[in-house]
């Protein structure tokens, strides 16, 4: 099965990044991921439907990771759909009204559901069974995230789903908000345009900043991680989509946990020492 969905998902994830690249406008770019999406999901179900997980740990494996992967992209891409097509005419003030209004609306929702949320984030597993296992949903849950399908849903996997694709859509609002904050300063107080654009791997970057958030170098240390990943995503033009996950990748590494920051020390060092090197070859050259 994993074998299956990874192919899936990575054969998803390239039509996704080639529908980007094609000259349509973003409305139409955006509808037709959707339905790239729905597609995906449909394979999904059909595959899943006449597969009999192998225990307990597979199906939670499939309900809390598996599935989400995909539900999450089709509900982002939903959002922002929805976003553009109803954005209001009119200037700055009323677009920053407007996407101020959604990130209001996004917080409402995890306030609402608070309590998983915290356990999503957290990395929780002790109420995996009851979550992500079929037949046990719960009547008190909430209705509003629960598919009436249940021999392919269970109680929080479209909850989860809906969650990681709130954060998402979260990032690519405050993005936008940062674009108009951005063009709406004087000329004399705009930040040079170096064109710079992050090349590595997009996990090192989220590890950088983590490491600078909890080194408190930004405001004296009073700032939100998710501020600073909006930032340095405008000004590196780059999409770290889920950081937060690439995040939770690093914190369950068993090896070489800081592995960038470990590059960095010693890219540095080297270069320290080839410069120090050159001096000394210099100056020991002038004596002769």
């Amino acid at each position: 099965m994993r074998t299956f969905a990874e192919r899936l998902f990575s054969a998803l994830e390239n039509q996704l990044n080639e529908t980007s690249l094609n000259e349509q406008s973003l409305t139409e770019q955006y509808r037709a991921s959707i339905i790239l999406c729905k597609k995906a999901m449909s394979k999904l179900k059909r595959y899943v439907s006449s597969y009999a997980f192998q225990n307990k740990e597979e199906e939670i494996h499939f309900f809390k990771t598996v599935k989400p992967q995909f539900y999450s992209k089709y509900i982002y891409f939903i959002s922002v759909y929805n976003f553009i097509i109803q954005q209001p005419l009119g200037g700055d003030e009323i677009l920053k009204e407007y996407i101020n209004f959604q990130l209001i609306d996004i917080k409402r929702y995890f306030d609402h559901n608070q309590a998983f949320y915290q356990y999503y984030r957290s990395g929780s597993s002790q109420l995996d069974e009851l979550y992500f296992t079929r037949g046990g949903f719960d009547v008190q849950a909430e209705l509003e995230d629960f598919e009436e399908d249940e021999l392919y849903s269970t109680s929080h996997d479209y909850k989860l789903s809906k969650i990681m694709a709130n954060e998402k859509y979260q990032d690519y609002l405050n993005l936008e908000l940062a674009k108009i904050l951005n063009s709406s300063m004087p000329v004399s107080e705009m930040p040079i345009d170096l064109s710079l654009t992050w090349t590595a791997n997009k996990t090192d970057l989220v590890e950088l900043l983590y490491a600078l958030v909890a080194l408190g170098v930004f405001n004296n240390g009073n700032v939100e991680i998710k501020a600073v990943m909006s930032l340095f995503q405008t000004i590196f033009q780059v999409d770290l989509g889920s950081y937060y996950h690439k995040y939770a990748d690093i914190a369950r590494r068993k090896k070489e946990r800081t592995s960038f920051l470990d590059k960095l020390k010693l890219a540095l060092l080297r270069k320290i020492e080839d410069k120090f090197d050159v001096e000394n070859n210099q100056q020991h050259s002038l004596k002769f």
